[in-house]
């Protein structure tokens, strides 16, 4: 089972959650209401995802 690596910038209140290792060539798709998908560039698998504006507890 693969782990899923998760991430939280204060500063810029950003969440980035991984279920697969981060690549050096990925592409990021906006889904809408702050939430990017992340994709790896050469098979367009997604491995991970950003929520913008997070705040934990919400």
């Amino acid at each position: 089972m693969a782990q899923v690596k998760v991430f939280y910038e204060p500063e810029t209140e950003l969440l980035t959650v991984f279920w697969q290792n981060p690549r050096k060539e990925q592409i990021s798709t906006e889904l809408g209401d702050g939430v990017i998908l992340i994709k790896d560039s050469r098979t367009g698998e997604a491995i991970g995802l950003e929520i913008l504006s997070y705040h934990p507890g919400d």
